[in-house]
């Protein structure tokens, strides 16, 4: 006997097709300008979603802080108002101090190093190290390693003594210079130049890019090669947003990430490079290469920090941080 369809059935079964003809919208909302490695890639990301997944997915861009600023964008995105954001890692210090391997200085050689961490088991747990607030990382996009600056050189640890330092809020940055004998002061980074140009803070930590674009080289008469920590964004969405979407264009999704992901960092590392070599030709900041056994000297100053907070962060993410260095340095 064949079933009897009746109109309202007919009805419920048109209304359910339109609404799985409905595409995911996801709303990227980040706060650096589009032509930043990280606003090229939010852009990246849009295109090469609308090509794969025409009519399933939808992906709205939101630079400058047009949508949502700093202030406001992860609860944004825990009411499910925003579904992507990147922020920077210290801004997930709320949520798990776990993050804070990051900051801890001189923990790893260099990008590369950071680059292993990120792609081994311990790296990859740190992304899902807040779901239960809500939040699931999907990748980490490079900012770059960070550099000393100061009125003065500084070649070894005892050099910064005394020196006021420029710092985003927390608390392994403070632990940081206070180890050296210096001090610091929150400072919003749109005010940082002023704050070293007036004298209010000596020196300051950016990448490369941050320091050229915002011209600190040109009151900041010496740059300390430190590559001492890294400046990162983390990629996150709305958890449960994120295990809702199908799991054939979930796994499409983040095959697109990883993609750009790499595009990304690529951009990232050839801009820091680009910007240094600006920086060296403008000729108003000496340019401090460190030696093998004066990096040293600055890691073994630093390793108080490290056991600082060890208890927070864990001593088996730091010792899986250590192993990813060229010489695993114990």
């Amino acid at each position: 006997m064949k079933p009897i369809i009746t109109l309202a059935g007919l009805v419920l079964a048109m209304a359910a097709t339109a609404v799985q003809a409905e595409p995911i919208v996801i709303k990227f909302s980040h706060v650096v300008a589009e032509d930043t490695p990280k606003g090229k890639g939010a852009l990246l990301f849009k295109q090469l979603v609308e090509q794969r997944l025409p009519g399933q997915v939808t992906v709205e861009v939101y630079p400058n802080s047009t949508l949502f600023g700093d202030a406001n964008e992860l609860e944004a995105l825990a009411k499910n108002e925003v579904q992507m954001l990147a922020p920077s890692l210290a801004k997930f210090e709320q949520y798990t101090k776990q993050l804070q391997v990051f900051d801890l200085p001189f923990l790893f050689d260099d990008l590369a190093s950071v680059d292993r961490f990120q792609k081994r088991a311990k790296g990859r747990q740190l992304l899902l190290s807040m779901e239960k607030q809500g939040i699931t990382g999907l990748a980490y996009w490079h900012n770059g390693m960070k550099q000393l600056s100061a009125t003065k050189p500084l070649r070894m640890p005892s050099d910064a003594n005394g020196l006021s330092f420029r710092i985003q809020p927390s608390g392994v940055l403070e632990s940081q210079f206070a180890q050296l004998g210096a001090s610091t002061k929150k400072i919003a980074f749109a005010e940082t130049f002023d704050a070293l140009q007036t004298g209010t803070v000596q020196g300051a930590e950016n990448p490369w890019s941050n320091i050229y674009s915002k011209k600190m080289h040109s009151v900041q008469p010496y740059i300390t090669e430190s590559n001492h920590g890294v400046l990162d964004y983390m990629l996150v969405s709305n958890t449960t947003f994120w295990f809702a979407i199908p799991h054939q264009i979930r796994t499409q999704l983040e095959g697109i990430i990883e993609e750009v992901t790499y595009e990304v960092n690529r951009a990232a590392e050839a801009a820091n490079q680009a910007d240094r070599d600006r920086i060296r030709k403008a000729g108003t900041s000496e340019i401090i290469e460190l030696t093998a056994e004066q990096r040293e000297a600055w890691r073994e100053a630093m390793r108080p920090v490290w056991q600082e907070f060890e208890p927070v962060i864990g001593a088996d993410i730091i010792k899986a941080a250590q192993t990813v260095n060229r010489k695993q340095r114990q």
